[in-house]
This record gives structure tokens, C-alpha cells and sequence, in this order.
């Protein structure tokens, strides 16, 4: 019972996908539950590549793929998205701690959240674009995987940054580095099963990116945010995207 309610809620945040439950969870569900995050990916990476196999018989490549990143948007509720614009903002202030902080948790959106924002949905446009056709079923099934894989990771090897409680500090205090191996496991197994060799390789390079990135962006304020864990998330597909493009030229298609 406990496992099923992790998983609902884990659902239930970090999509838009209406479900008929109302869940008492506490911060340990809401830590502990991260485990759970990559089948959430694992669903969102279903639904989309099953509206690509839809909108490809209706319209060209570069449309289909932009049609692809709305109903992401609209799936996720542009959650993480949010996270990336807040940690830009914050972090390219250029300011105190704990102004960056403060500037992170204000609704208003600045310059760098846009800038941040743009560039990332650019890129993921374009990355899917030229991917191909050949391969875009597995690499609409395997992105999400990897960025909330990534979210588990940040969470697994941060400490939270702010003073005092928060939604952020309950994913961070309550996961740790054995939730980041029940996480990884199925992952990495989902990957080989998809791609073979080439798959393994890229949940290494996805995974390898999203500690890197939580590290840097992390580094300025002494820790992780909610904030931070969304923008790591995001980033980690775009780097996905970017290493199956980058194996596909050297010759390694997935």
C-alpha cells in the first residue's frame, strides 16, 4: 500500500494527469517516493511516443516535433520548466546567497528565466528534429527517463539549501544514495533492453551529466532547491538528446 501511494503521488506531481486520489503523504513519501520517478518518465515517454506515431501520419518532421514538445509541456504542466527559469534567475543574479534564494522563490519571471526557458525548447526542438525518424519512438520513450532520473540523482547527492521547511527539503532530506540505486537499476535495464550497448552508454552519460549539473548550479548557494532539482531534470534531456545526437554521427545509431 505504501509502494502504490509513493507511486500515485509521485504521478500526480510531476505530471498534469488527472487521477480520482486524494493521498495523506508525508515527507518521507514525498523523499522516499523519488524511486519512482523514472517510471513516471517511463509513462510520459509512452504517451508521446504514441501521439509521434499519430501526428507523423499527419504532418512533416519539424511540425510533428513541435506539436511533440506541447504536449510535453501540457503533460508535465511545465513544472520543471518553471524550476529551470527560478534557478536561472536566481543564479545569474550575481547575487548574495541569500538573495539568490529569495529571487528563486519570487513567482515573477525575469530575463534569464526566459532566456533559459527558450534555449532549452530550442534545443530540444531541433535535437528531435534532426535526430530522424529511425529512432524517434525510443528516443520519445527514453527522454523523460533520464530527467527524472536526473531529479532522483540531484536529490540523492544534495543537501538542501534553504533554511526551514519545504516541499524541496522533503525530496532531498529523504533521499539518499540507496534511492538513487533502486531508482537506477530499472532505468539502466530499460535502456539496454531498448537500445543495447548504445542505450547502456547513454544512461551513463545522462546519469554522469545530471551529478555534474547538480554539483555546478548547486555550488553558489551551498545546496540543492526544488528549483534546482526541475532545472537539473530539464537539462538532463536536453544533454540526452544531445549525446544520441552525437552518437548517431559517430555512427552508433540507438
Amino acid at each position: 500500500m505504501k509502494v502504490f501511494k509513493r507511486f500515485i503521488f509521485m504521478l500526480q506531481f510531476f505530471t498534469a494527469i488527472p487521477l480520482p486520489f486524494t493521498l495523506d503523504v508525508n515527507a518521507e513519501d514525498t523523499g522516499k517516493g523519488l524511486i519512482f520517478a523514472p517510471l513516471v518518465g517511463l509513462i510520459l515517454g509512452l504517451v508521446l511516443s504514441g501521439a509521434y506515431y499519430l501526428l507523423n501520419l499527419l504532418f512533416p518532421i519539424y511540425v510533428t516535433v513541435v506539436f511533440l514538445i506541447v504536449l510535453y509541456i501540457i503533460l508535465t504542466g511545465g513544472l520543471h520548466l518553471d524550476g529551470l527559469g527560478d534557478t536561472f534567475d536566481g543564479l545569474f543574479s550575481y547575487r548574495s546567497k541569500e538573495r539568490i534564494l529569495e529571487i528563486m522563490k519570487d513567482s515573477r519571471v525575469g530575463t534569464n528565466a526566459v532566456l533559459a526557458i527558450v534555449c532549452v525548447l530550442l534545443l530540444d526542438t531541433a535535437l528531435l528534429a534532426a535526430a530522424g525518424q529511425a529512432a524517434m519512438v525510443k528516443i520519445l520513450l527514453l527522454m523523460p527517463i533520464a530527467g527524472r532520473m536526473g531529479a532522483l540523482i540531484g536529490a540523492g547527492v544534495s543537501v538542501y539549501a534553504r533554511k526551514g521547511e519545504g516541499l524541496g527539503k522533503s525530496f532531498i532530506d529523504y533521499c539518499g544514495k540507496r534511492e538513487v540505486f533502486i531508482g537506477a537499476v530499472p532505468v539502466i535495464l530499460i535502456f539496454y533492453a531498448v537500445g543495447g550497448l548504445i542505450g547502456f552508454l547513454l544512461s551513463a552519460v545522462s546519469m554522469t551529466a545530471s551529478y555534474l549539473m547538480v554539483k555546478l548550479l548547486s555550488r553558489k548557494i551551498g545546496g540543492a532547491t526544488g528549483d534546482i532539482l526541475g532545472a537539473v531534470c530539464e537539462m538532463t534531456q536536453t544533454c540526452f538528446l544531445i549525446a544520441v545526437y552525437l552518437f548517431q554521427v559517430l555512427g552508433f545509431k540507438l
